[in-house]
């Protein structure tokens, strides 16, 4: 059906996981109140397969749109239809160039907000920046900028997919639905993994428990946490504000005040809390990036006997030399969405699986259209989930 870009993605079998079901036949969307407009922002052809796969769900076209580059990089945005009183959907995934993608997305909402768009929705299946939503040292909360920067833009609704930090929503003074890939990914574990049975849920960090536990209780499988990793950056270490300084400074307090100091904090060995002996091993995580961690994570569970190890997330940005590490690893397969364009990197390595999250995004934009209720695609989700 699909003849290039993410087209050996697998797709997820209908109805939806988790009751999930909608009417999948092409509906005539331009007879709803307003009319319905679907733009890709990015003109990389990887990107746009996402839009083709979600405007052929629809029925409708993808709209008319020019997006490039200048010769001094600026970049250029023309739009060649018509958007006045419309809904107009705009669809970016993120590239390896992160900052002209968000340009992109940002004067592609100015365009259509200056040609008197109805609605501008903005459909970012991974919201850049994510992992910088906390203050560091003397940095900054970028996340919060982006966010404030597509509001200005004149972005009115945003849909997007596992956010980082479920926190990042309250950046928005504009309605975020922030939708789960998680059915599709357990649907995956059910139908392509034969003896899921015997397998386990494993958080290769404490800080990724809760998502494990989620998995975990859902597939009625046990969890196992892997504790005394090395340290990463979201540790309490690396914020200047929480991690005092071990040495004290009497020449820059009161002689008077007294401040104790916490005890620094110390890594215990690794260890592997849970039994994953003989057992296919399952880690479960939002984003892959730098993979060290997850090599780490596999070494330490085939030394405690799994026998197997798959590796999965929504989001699969891969960079650098992920490909390499992963094909030389002993991951036997790395699961991620189509949330992120990562044709290249399946080429280097095979072991990657995409799986297709189109289904929900296109009823997102449906329901938002119609104006129906979204919490029909948040049921069974909890607070922790």
């Amino acid at each position: 059906m699909f003849s290039e870009g993410l087209s050996s993605a697998w797709v997820p079998r209908e109805p939806l996981p988790e009751s999930l079901e909608v009417d999948t036949k092409p509906q005539d969307m331009s007879a709803a109140k307003g009319g319905l407009v679907i733009f890709t922002a990015n003109s990389n052809p990887s990107s746009r397969e996402l839009g083709r796969r979600i405007a052929e769900r629809l029925g409708v076209e993808l709209g008319k749109v020019q997006v490039y580059q200048e010769a001094n990089r600026e970049t250029r945005v023309q739009i060649e239809e018509s958007v006045r009183g419309k809904d107009v959907f705009i669809i970016q995934t993120i590239s390896k160039d992160v900052n002209t993608t968000i340009m992109e997305l940002l004067i592609m909402v100015y365009a259509c907000r200056t040609s008197c768009a109805r609605n501008i929705i903005g459909v970012v299946p991974y919201f850049p920046y994510s992992k910088q939503c906390k203050m560091r040292k003397r940095g900054s909360i970028v996340s919060k900028l982006l966010a404030s920067m597509m509001c200005k833009a004149g972005l009115t609704h945003l849909i997007t997919m596992d956010l980082h930090q479920k926190e990042i929503q309250g950046f928005f003074n504009i309605p975020v639905d922030n939708l789960r890939a998680s059915p599709f990914l357990l649907q995956y574990i059910q139908e392509e993994i034969p003896d899921y049975r015997n397998a386990v849920i494993v958080a290769k960090s404490p800080a990724s428990a809760k998502r494990a536990q989620s998995f975990a209780e859902r597939l009625r499988l046990g969890i196992a946490v892997i504790h005394g990793e090395a340290q990463d950056a979201e540790s309490d270490l690396v914020d200047g504000r929480h991690s005092p300084p071990t040495v004290k400074n009497i020449g820059a307090i009161h002689p008077s005040l007294e401040i104790p100091l916490l005890i620094p904090k110390e890594k215990p060995p690794i260890t592997v809390v849970g039994d994953v002996g003989g057992r296919i091993a399952i880690i479960v995580d939002d984003i892959i990036d730098d993979v060290d961690s997850f090599l780490a994570a596999a070494e330490t569970l085939k030394e405690r006997g799994a026998y197997k190890i798959f590796v999965m997330a929504t989001h699969g940005i891969l960079s650098s030399d992920a490909p390499r590490l992963i094909e030389e690893s002993a991951i036997d397969e790395v699961v991620v969405t189509n949330t992120i364009p990562h044709e290249i990197q399946k080429l280097q390595c095979p072991k990657i699986k995409t799986v297709d999250i189109s289904m929900i995004l296109s009823e997102a934009i449906r329901r938002i259209h119609n104006g129906e209720s979204m919490s029909y695609l948040f049921r069974n989700i909890g607070m922790d989930d």
